[in-house]
C-alpha cells in the first residue's frame, strides 16, 4: 500500500490539521515507510507464536472492591458547573 500526496492532504483536511506542502511531502514519505514496515511484518510466519498480553511475566494483584468514602455527595456536587442539589450538571456538548 502506498500513500500519495493527495491522500495525505485529504487525511489532514478530514482531521482538520493544517499541513503545508513541505510537511505533506514529509508525511507522505514517513507514512509510506511505516506501511512498508507493516507489509514486512505481515510476511512473518507467526502461526506457532503464542499471543502476548504483556512482555513482563507478572500477574496482576487483585484487591477487594471496598467503599472507602461514605457520604461525600455534597463534596462532589460542589464541583458541578451549575448549582443543583440532586445531580452533577455539565454543559451540553452534542447538539
Amino acid at each position: 500500500m502506498t500513500i500519495d500526496l493527495k491522500t495525505v492532504k485529504h487525511i489532514s483536511k478530514l482531521s482538520r490539521i493544517s499541513v503545508d506542502e513541505e510537511k505533506a511531502k514529509k508525511l507522505e514519505k514517513d507514512l509510506n515507510s511505516i506501511f512498508k514496515f507493516i507489509e514486512k511484518l505481515n510476511q512473518l510466519n507467526t502461526g506457532k507464536v503464542d499471543p502476548l498480553t504483556s512482555v513482563a511475566d507478572t500477574v496482576l494483584q487483585l484487591r477487594k472492591d471496598e467503599i472507602k468514602s461514605l457520604n461525600i455527595r455534597d463534596q462532589i456536587l460542589k464541583n458541578s458547573p451549575e448549582d443543583n442539589k440532586d445531580f452533577f450538571v455539565v454543559p451540553k456538548v452534542v447538539e
